[in-house]
């Protein structure tokens, strides 16, 4: 696979590592960002000027592109949202608090992104529910055996990611779906990291809440999705009051359109919309099953080329998606990273928003390289010839 001309940002000479946190931008979403804040921009959804009619007809059709890239059943289940955190702050503050009460349970993992954890501690302090957390098998996955048998009744709320961040994990999502239903609660799949590397299916996973952000889908920051199934969408109060999401205002009472439209208070990201429809459109002409395969592939190699290094200790399953989490023995992952940037290698250091896995890890942070569709075997080897020199640096 080679697309590398397709994105700007990537120079000559240099290898860029840090897929995960945000993915580089192809030209064809650099240009529809352009056209739709240039000759093409209006406001959506409130003029009848022709141009806000088409800008508003390309909104919906955004809209569209995402419901089919998960294989929603309706564009209506799918809320544009400024990334997965506010998606899922929305959940957990209109569909947490109109849902769970003192003593109720939340099941979340020891894996989680902070992203994943933070706004249940806030609901679970406001409403004095109870959080479980789930360990990790020996190679870096959510133990789903452990979860089975400490689910209960109590539980309302299952809240995973699909794909780690930090070690290129993969759930068994539809296993943890059938799991959380059979005690009734809901499942929530975090799938910031699988929507730019799996084919998601949300009707085949069965869950109930799927979030995503489209910068790490090739697409444009500060918009991303939340779905969730209609009949539970439609149920949920809104959680910020505005315009757009009501239907008639008076100072006796005010009442609010259906969804999505009542979770999208005030002007939306127009044109971030259009770019995550670009960016659709550009990972389905590629086809996700040769970036997943892609992907797997280069993590792989990169591998097993770092575990013949001695003092490497690579972190998370070996058949890990896309992401290759590794420390060195006596070297801190931040000196990693520099000597690496300045052999032209760009990787992420730190804790990567996983503060409660580093804990469980025993590490203050690893050094993390992850991959893209514009990655290839130079970047694998530009990455192993650099923390070769980083050994040389450290002795």
């Amino acid at each position: 696979m080679s697309v590398r001309n397709d994105f700007p940002g990537l120079t000559a000479n240099w290898h860029y590592l840090d897929s995960a946190a945000t993915a580089q931008k192809p030209r064809a979403v650099i240009d529809a960002i352009a056209r739709n804040y240039g000759e093409d921009y209006a406001t959506v959804h409130r003029g009848v000027y022709r141009r806000s009619s088409d800008m508003t007809l390309r909104y919906e059709e955004a809209r569209g592109a995402c419901a089919r890239f998960i294989n929603a059943a309706s564009s209506d289940e799918c809320v544009f949202v400024r990334g997965a955190t506010e998606a899922i702050n929305l959940v957990a503050q209109s569909w947490g608090g109109a849902n769970l009460r003192a003593s109720d349970r939340i099941m979340l993992s020891v894996l989680e992104h902070h992203s994943n954890i933070v706004p249940w501690q806030l609901l679970a302090e406001r409403v004095g529910a109870v959080i479980d957390v789930a360990p990790l098998t020996e190679d870096g996955r959510i133990d789903l055996d452990w979860v089975e048998a400490n689910l209960t009744e109590q539980h309302k709320l299952v809240a995973l990611c699909h794909l780690s961040n930090a070690l290129g994990s993969v759930l068994d999502a539809r296993r943890a779906a059938d799991m959380a239903h059979g005690v009734g609660a809901k499942l929530l799949l975090d799938g910031c990291q699988s929507v730019p590397r799996l084919a998601i299916d949300v009707a085949a996973l069965d869950c109930d809440f799927y979030v995503f952000s489209g910068h790490k889908l090739y697409g444009p920051t500060g918009i991303g999705v939340l779905w969730a199934k209609g009949d539970i969408l439609n149920a949920m109060p809104p959680w910020q009051g505005g315009g757009s999401m009501i239907d008639r205002v008076t100072f006796a009472r005010t009442t609010y359109t259906p969804a999505p439209g009542r979770f999208e208070a005030g002007t939306p990201h127009i044109v971030g919309a259009a770019g995550l429809h670009a960016a659709i459109d550009y990972v389905n002409a590629i086809g996700i099953d040769r970036i997943e395969a892609h992907e797997r592939g280069l993590a792989g190699k990169a591998r097993d080329a770092l575990a013949q290094v001695n003092s490497v200790r690579l972190f998370g399953p070996e058949d890990g998606l896309g992401i290759v989490s590794f420390a060195i023995e006596g070297v801190h992952p931040h000196d990693i990273a520099t000597i690496l940037d300045e052999e032209g290698v760009a990787i992420r250091a730190g804790h990567h928003c996983c503060q409660p896995l580093m804990d469980q890890l025993g590490v203050p942070a690893t050094a993390r390289a992850s991959f893209g569709v514009y990655s290839d075997e130079s970047d694998v080897a530009a990455l192993v010839q650099g923390v070769e020199r980083v050994r040389t640096i450290f002795g």
